[in-house]
């Protein structure tokens, strides 16, 4: 008797100088694996992370309070714009950007989250704006304003003076100027590098309401004409497309109630300065 109890102490000696530590009993007897902790201790595994269309693992619930909401439908202003481009570069939004949060973004922002195991609310929240940021690309000035809308910069000193409409090639804008005050912004496209849209100071010599260029025998609502055959005047191709097009030296104006007003206004003699 005393040499079997001998040889079971020795056998737990044995058992604890070798560390089998493999296998830990939880309280109803089950055995479970256990890993070593950052710090040295003893800690279950944790589940496998569940991952996304995109191959990056979503973050495990751990009761923190939900994620702020950065934008939702009614917001506007150029976060939005930037939002809804970067929307459009994975195919979830095909119109704008506007800058405007409506159904239509909503409607994005949902598919968008749904696809990615995300909360489906359709607000933009920062988990959500995150995984955006990186499946996309920082947009280009023209991906932000594709049909217009950009801010205009200071007009040119040569506008600042008189009756004129002042247009400038780098924000792709058109002020209507009275004594140095504007009284109306349009966007506007100009001609491609193959028919460019000429800079300088001119004056309006002819109005042409429901004007047909006899060269390209397209409409030109309208017309208000300031250097050989170059006008300001109404494009449906820029109100359908924005700057995915171009015109063939014209000044563009896509808003057909902004130009019907301007082309009241303008007289003929008026000045106009195009300028970079």
């Amino acid at each position: 008797m005393r040499r079997s109890i001998a040889v079971l102490a020795g056998t737990a000696a044995l058992v604890t100088v070798c560390g089998c530590s493999g296998q830990d009993p939880d309280r109803d007897g089950t055995a479970r694996a256990t890993v070593p902790s950052d710090d040295g201790r003893t800690a279950s595994p944790s589940a496998p992370a569940r991952t996304t269309t995109d191959d990056r693992p979503s973050a495990p619930a751990t009761g923190a309070p939900p994620p702020a909401v950065l934008w939702s439908r009614g917001d506007k202003g150029r976060d939005v714009r930037e939002l809804q481009a970067r929307l459009r570069q994975i195919a979830w939004l095909f119109v704008g950007p506007t800058g405007t949060y409506g159904e239509v973004t909503e409607a994005a922002v949902k598919g968008f989250q749904g696809k990615r195991g995300l909360p489906v609310t359709g607000r933009t929240d920062s988990v959500t704006w995150q995984r955006l940021l990186r499946m996309t690309r920082e947009p280009g000035k023209w991906e932000l304003y594709p049909m217009g809308g950009q801010p205009a910069a200071a007009p040119d000193p040569r506008c600042l003076s008189g009756r004129v409409l002042c247009i400038d090639k780098t924000t792709r804008t058109l002020r209507w100027m009275v004594d140095g005050r504007t009284l109306t912004t349009v966007s506007v496209r100009f001609g491609s590098q193959y028919t460019p849209t000429r800079e300088g100071v001119f004056h309006v010599y002819w109005k042409s309401r429901d004007h047909v260029s006899t060269l390209y025998h397209s409409p030109m609502p309208y017309a208000m004409f300031f250097s050989g055959g170059q006008a300001v005047h109404y494009s449906s191709d820029f109100a359908a497309r924005g700057y995915a097009g171009a015109s063939h030296g014209c000044v563009n104006v896509r808003d057909e109630t902004a130009i019907a007003s301007l082309f009241a206004q303008v007289r003929n003699g008026d000045k106009v300065v195009v300028s970079w």
